[in-house]
């Protein structure tokens, strides 16, 4: 019987093998310390909010903490939450998570929510480089798009628009796609102070040469300008921006200077109490509200008619409002949840009087934003979220 004979493969099949092997090695190694392999996410069904209001008796039902925070944390039903690496979205009746997504590889430096997704820009390296959009009511993933900001940058968004602003620029976005709408850097003689997206645009604060301060607005959308002010103020005073919703709005010294959306001329200025801390760090908020902007400082909300400026009304509370259908207390009627020291109180909106007081057990120690969400008012502190039931 014959013996069979083992022949060797040639030499050529040997450097193949190894180098078949040699490419797997690598694109493991590759896929491992990918993107793909970092992200960590899940989804969740469509969110369900009850259709009932507040009780008039509110107890704190769920906490959250997070850094960094939306402005406006709920979109969608859900409440979205900033961590180290990623986003949380958790169920605004229940404060339960309801989807997360979370890169290992990279660090969330700031997150907004608007138009129903939530945008979190992420860095991986000294810079924040890479923005991500999220379906804010599901998880589900939207868009990426590669960018290049400071580590230090920004995020805000209203309606269509959002804006990222970092040293001495504002970049403007298409939140439901990833198109660039424009940028804006302040001339070489200028440092950018402050900005702030709204229904009338972008405003931008800065200080100019000579110590001139310098108040713009531009188009949201194409960024053509529509004016621009010269702010009078004090050499060391630290110019901060309210917001940009019906009116612009200023805080500069001691006192809050409204300027009227269409020319920039100043309507009203009202008085403020001196600041108990640094001007450039205080809060501030401004929404708008029917045709009103709310406009909440040191300690006060302000009621201003979007034409005019004048106070419709003005009243001690905690924190910025959201306006409120209450068809169902007096139709055709409309308020704001004010935060207050006991609780949040029912506030007519045209009048500033009190329509009902949802008693909060404990009371409310911080200043912050509410928002209703059905059963829930959701109240958003600069560190952490708490839902009241």
């Amino acid at each position: 019987m014959p013996r069979l004979r083992l022949r060797r493969p040639p030499l050529r099949v040997w450097v193949w093998s190894a180098a078949a092997l040699a490419l797997l090695l690598v694109a493991a190694l590759l896929w491992r310390a990918s993107d793909v392999a970092a992200t960590d996410s899940t989804t969740a069904p469509t969110a369900h909010v009850p259709d009932s209001p507040p009780d008039a008796d509110l107890a704190q039902a769920w906490s959250t903490t997070g850094d960094p925070l939306p402005d406006a944390p709920v979109e969608s039903g859900r409440v979205m939450v900033g961590g180290e690496h990623g986003i949380t979205a958790l169920d605004a009746v229940t404060g339960e998570q309801a989807w997360h997504y979370t890169r290992g590889n990279a660090v969330l430096c700031d997150v907004t929510a608007v138009d129903g997704v939530a945008i979190g820009l992420f860095r991986t390296g000294d810079r924040c480089d890479e923005a991500v959009a999220l379906d804010a009511d599901t998880g589900l993933y939207r868009w990426t798009r590669n960018v290049n900001f400071a580590a230090d940058v920004e995020l805000s968004s209203t309606d269509g628009l959002l804006m990222a602003e970092d040293e001495g620029s504002v970049v403007l976005h298409d939140p439901r796609g990833n198109g660039k709408r424009w940028r804006y850097r302040a001339p070489g003689d200028c440092r950018l102070l402050d900005a702030a997206v709204g229904d009338t645009g972008v405003a931008v604060l800065q200080r100019c040469a000579a110590g001139t301060v310098q108040l713009r607005l531009f188009d949201g959308f194409n960024g053509k300008e529509h004016w621009t002010r010269d702010v009078a103020t004090s050499p060391d005073a630290v110019p901060r921006l309210a917001g940009a919703d019906r009116l612009v709005a200023v805080v500069v010294d001691d006192r809050l200077e409204v300027h009227r959306a269409e020319d920039g001329d100043v309507l009203e200025t009202f008085d403020l109490p001196a600041s108990d801390g640094d001007p450039a760090g205080e809060t501030l908020h401004q929404a708008a509200a029917g045709s009103l902007a709310l406009v909440w400082a040191r300690d006060t909300v302000w009621a201003l008619d979007g034409s005019t400026g004048r106070a419709r009304w003005s009243r001690p509370a905690l924190g910025l409002p959201t306006a409120d259908d209450t068809a169902k207390v007096s139709p055709g009627a409309s308020s704001v949840l004010v935060p207050e020291e006991d609780g949040f109180v029912r506030r007519d909106l045209a009048t500033g009087d009190e329509v009902d007081r949802l008693a909060v057990d404990g009371g409310l120690a911080e200043p912050g934003l509410t928002q209703v969400v059905g059963p829930v008012v959701v109240y958003r502190l600069p560190d952490r979220v708490l839902g009241y039931r």
